[in-house]
């Protein structure tokens, strides 16, 4: 199982967002390109999927930009996946719409569907406020750049 760059992107623009922008300033798609080191045009294309799921808001105007639309403690890790890049699947047969002629007599599938649901349960147990603190417990480098 991979994590592709848009999954991991994704989780990245929620952090920025959650870490640095406040109700009184919206993080822009130029800031978090710049902290993030993403190319605008790609996060334009990402904070689409991200506003249409709720994760985040867009607020207009001048001082405008994108807040988080839930609070961190109430975003998983799973939903951020999840939204970016479809359901969790170790591989496709642990799925029901996707599980072929051979489900009911195969063994490596109760083994998949195992380790599936493991690691939709560890990326469910965490939330956006756990890597919010984690980032803060390990005094990691605030990046923040002035133009």
């Amino acid at each position: 199982m991979k994590i592709s760059t848009k999954g991991r992107y994704g989780l990245r623009i929620l952090l920025d967002i959650a870490i640095y922008g406040t109700e009184n300033k919206p993080r822009t798609i130029r800031e978090v390109a710049i902290n993030q080191e993403i190319s605008e045009k790609y996060i334009s294309r990402l904070i689409i999927e991200l506003r249409k799921s709720g994760l985040v808001a867009s607020v207009r105007g001048a001082a405008g930009g994108f807040k988080l639309g839930k609070s961190p403690e109430d975003v998983t890790i799973l939903e951020i996946f999840e939204v970016m890049e479809g359901p969790i699947n170790l591989v496709d047969c642990v799925n029901s719409d996707l599980a072929c002629n051979r489900t009911k007599g195969c063994v490596p599938r109760v083994l998949w569907s195992t380790i599936n649901q493991s690691v939709r349960e560890i990326f469910a147990r965490y939330t956006l406020k756990d890597l919010i603190d984690i980032h803060k417990a390990n005094n990691f480098v605030e990046i923040e750049y002035c133009i």
